[in-house]
């Protein structure tokens, strides 16, 4: 057991390297709250746009869902290494603007805007399935009620529909932010320093797992209650649904 403690608990050595895992944490949570925000809004335009209505916007769903079907079948880390390889060499040739493929918004790094690009059109494409679930889960009748009255489409889908799928959909996007939170840590594979490269630094300098550890320990501390959360409203929305049913 000491030998267990003294490789994974050295309290010491936690101590001596808690401010650049700290640093480290504190740009998992930027990545996950950025990248979390644009996947989200990302995917509800995508949701958005595959439930178009009418023959002349087959060409646009047929798009959406070959999008999704892509990014949700390559690993994240490979669009991340794809992106980090090819935006770069895009920029200098000059075939793409320099502030996309070199990006240093607000004093971070390329690799930092890299990874939120990656974290965007990757968890856009399963947070767009969510949204689709929950646009499909709102009876039909709703939005022929909101068209009877006078609505068009957008009209409809903006204040009848999205409003009543998105309180559906809370606890999956609340799973997917899990997810990409954890992510997160592939960006270490394009050279930037978030909590777990922060730890395996640690480790490589000090032959110690505790640095490690501690990056585990921060992790837990946001997701476990983000699960406990999920558990509590879909609980919630079942009950909901038990005192609907006569």
């Amino acid at each position: 057991m000491d030998v267990i403690r003294q490789q994974f608990f050295d309290f010491g050595i936690m101590s001596d390297h808690f401010s650049a895992i700290m640093g480290g944490f504190w740009q998992t949570i930027l990545l996950s709250l950025i990248g979390g925000g644009c996947a989200l809004l990302w995917g509800l335009i995508l949701a958005l746009l595959r439930q178009l209505p009418g023959r002349g916007f087959a060409p646009v769903r047929g798009l959406v869902i070959a999008y999704v079907d892509v990014f949700r079948g390559i690993p994240f880390l490979l669009v991340l290494l794809l992106l980090y390889t090819s935006l770069g060499a895009l920029a200098t040739q000059g075939t793409i603007p320099d502030f996309i493929g070199h990006p240093e918004f607000f004093g971070k790094p390329s690799n930092f805007w890299i990874g939120i690009y990656g974290l965007t059109i990757t968890y856009g494409a399963y947070m767009a399935e969510v949204y689709r679930a929950g646009l499909e889960s709102v009876p039909r009748g709703q939005m022929e009620a909101a068209r009877s009255l006078g609505m068009s489409h957008r009209g409809a889908m903006q204040y009848v529909v999205v409003p009543q799928a998105v309180r559906t959909v809370i606890p999956p996007l609340l799973n997917d932010f899990i997810a990409l939170m954890k992510d997160t840590s592939l960006l270490s594979a394009i050279g930037f320093v978030e909590v777990v490269r922060a730890g395996s630094d640690v480790q490589s300098e000090t032959f110690n797992s505790s640095g490690l550890m501690l990056a585990a320990i921060l992790f837990l501390l946001i997701t476990i209650p983000l699960a406990r959360i999920v558990d509590r409203m879909i609980a919630g929305q079942q009950l909901k649904i038990q005192r609907a049913i006569p």
